[in-house]
């Protein structure tokens, strides 16, 4: 394929052969690499996440907001095969893992993001939990969803793009494309094994449906495809997973999907509800042990993608609710005394002495409407279940002033 020049705006590439990389100075960060996709082999093109532009070969869009400069490649793929999934990869992986696993075993107290969880064995992990009895959060909201849909139908409309965020199984997601019809579906998770088997199979289930997906840390900002800067959007982020971050945490995230859905866009999304602590202890401290089992799955994908001497069996699952926090902690905890090494680093370990790999703060209705207006959401509608044991809440954006 001969190299052609294309112009975007002030910025001029070249499109060069397939598998080369190109690095932008002026203003540019990061290498941008091309990859064989599309009808015939064509290739979609050069995309710096920087800035927004149309990608001529596919008028694709392609939106990036973050808080942090972007570093590294982008592979950016066409609809290659049958599956019609379009994936922006921006490699959340095993360097991330590395620089974080370090960093959160040298501080004080202990800690690594949760979002490490997820690689494809914990995220099967975490849907055998959704399926848990003491795991009141999944069916609860499933069922207020279901309740929800013909209202959300009116007030959200068709013909919407709805992003999904954390998409794992997309299971509750099912529920909001038959009854919104949307013109198309981004689901977003840093598990691409995952996030692949969940967007293949939409796209095979809704072949109506433009199916993108995007591999990406949206805790450290958002970047996805999208078409139309003109269209409505709607972000969809069940499950409570915004527990996961504390409140100052939360509202930058609620800040990026702000920015991302536009004045006027929309937020639909699961949040848990604080209620008895014995609730709340069952559900995260399982009968069958599967949370355990979860938590400790951290470890495992410790040992098997860094260079280290960590026996996960030397670990145990301990979590319990902070009342004063108002969250669920998790924590794993050493049995014994021990030195382990990771990497090029030594870390020593009490009997007894944790590390913090997760936090699910837990919010009252008016707690969570006063965190969300930092972001500039307000509270359209809530609905709840009829032990308010979890809520479902549709925000919308407004500009400020």
């Amino acid at each position: 394929m001969p190299p052609r020049r294309l112009e975007f705006g002030s910025l001029s590439m070249s499109r060069v052969s397939v598998g080369s990389g190109l690095t932008l100075n002026p203003g540019f960060e990061g290498v941008f690499v091309l990859t064989a996709a599309g009808p015939c082999g064509t290739v979609p093109g050069i995309v710096p996440v920087y800035e927004n532009h149309l990608d001529a070969a596919n008028s694709t869009t392609f939106f990036r907001t973050s808080r942090k400069p972007f570093r590294g490649a982008a592979v950016v793929t066409g609809p290659a095969d049958p599956s019609r999934v379009r994936l922006f990869d921006a490699h959340p992986g095993t360097a991330d893992l590395r620089q974080e696993v370090l960093a959160g075993l040298a501080a004080r107290p202990r800690s690594i993001p949760p979002k490490f969880f997820y690689d494809e064995r914990g995220s099967a992990l975490f849907d055998r939990i959704c399926e848990l009895p003491e795991y009141y959060q999944t069916r609860t909201e499933m069922g207020i969803l279901q309740h929800a849909l013909p209202e959300l139908g009116q007030l959200l409309g068709a013909e919407c793009m709805l992003v999904e965020l954390g998409s794992g199984a997309s299971k509750k997601v099912r529920l909001l494309l038959e009854r919104l019809r949307p013109s198309a579906y981004v689901g977003v998770d840093i598990s691409k094994e995952f996030l692949l088997t969940s967007t293949q199979a939409l796209a095979r289930d809704y072949p109506w449906l433009e199916v993108h997906a995007a591999c990406v840390d949206f805790s450290a900002g958002l970047a996805i495809p999208h078409r139309d800067h003109a269209v409505h959007k709607v972000a969809f982020y069940p499950g409570s997973s915004i527990g996961n971050f504390g409140p100052d945490e939360a509202v930058h995230l609620l800040t990026d999907v702000a920015e991302l859905v536009g004045d006027d866009g929309h937020l639909l999304i699961g949040v848990d509800l604080k209620k008895p602590v014995g609730i709340l202890d069952a559900a995260y401290n399982d009968a069958a042990g599967v949370t355990a089992e979860f938590n400790l799955n951290l470890l495992h994908r410790i040992a098997g993608e860094l260079d280290t001497d960590l026996d996960p069996d030397t670990f145990e699952h301990y979590a319990f609710y902070n009342p004063l926090a108002g969250r669920i902690e998790m924590h794993l905890i050493s049995r014994l005394r021990q030195s382990l090494r990771v990497e090029d680093q030594t870390f020593l370990f009490g009997a007894g002495e944790g590390i913090h790999t997760e936090n699910s703060y837990k919010y009252t209705v008016a707690e969570f409407a006063e965190l969300a207006l930092r972001a500039g959401f307000y509270q359209q509608q809530v609905w709840l279940d009829d032990e308010a044991l979890f809520s479902v809440q549709l925000l919308q954006h407004r500009p400020r002033g």
